[in-house]
């Protein structure tokens, strides 16, 4: 597709082990599509074995103009376009071409959980595994300090940055019985 003032790059949702697929299928549709990968060793029981990942697993970006998205839309594997509201987001090229800059170069790039201060996370690995607290302090490149509230008191722990992941925000309903009307409440 030639060039026009109207595209702009997009992230695609797609079905999970399915973006080599659906990056196969935009090329040949001729979209400008980009699927940032990485090697990792995988241990399978007889050996081991390097296989290219993809680095936002999920996902998939193309450059296309928002108001023809149909011919993407119809991709096999394509779930949908990140959207912000109702309308397909944007990336910025310079963010495109930030990481593929990355990927090119002979350094090493792995997925990454963002993780912020104040976030909620859980223990994955390690001898306190399945705790959850949340984040207090990033120390290291490779170390965090994580608040674990045990009896209304707090303990700080450092531990591997790979034993933590983000929590998922727990949602509570309120049910109240008294009221006339029975509504329940997402909080």
């Amino acid at each position: 597709m030639p060039d026009s003032p109207l595209q702009h790059w997009f992230a695609l949702r797609v079905r999970s082990r399915h973006e080599k697929i659906v990056f196969a299928q935009l090329v040949a549709k001729q979209h400008e599509a980009f699927l940032p990968s990485y090697n990792a060793r995988h241990k399978w029981v007889d050996r081991w074995k390097t296989v290219s990942l993809p680095l936002f697993p999920g996902y998939v970006f193309c450059r296309f103009d928002a108001a023809l998205r149909s011919s993407v839309l119809t991709t096999s594997g394509v779930i949908d376009v990140v959207r912000n509201g109702s309308q397909p987001a944007a990336v910025d090229s310079s963010e495109i071409e930030a990481i593929r800059l990355a990927v090119n170069s002979p350094l090493f790039t792995e997925p990454y959980a963002g993780l912020v201060k104040g976030q909620g996370i859980v223990v994955t690995g390690g001898p306190l595994a399945g705790l959850t607290g949340h984040l207090v302090e990033i120390r290291k490149n490779l170390r965090l300090v994580l608040s674990v509230e045990l009896l209304n008191r707090s303990v700080l722990v450092e531990i591997d940055r790979d034993w933590v992941a983000p929590r998922a925000p727990v949602r509570r309903i309120d049910y109240q019985p008294d009221s006339k009307r029975q509504d329940i409440r997402i909080a």
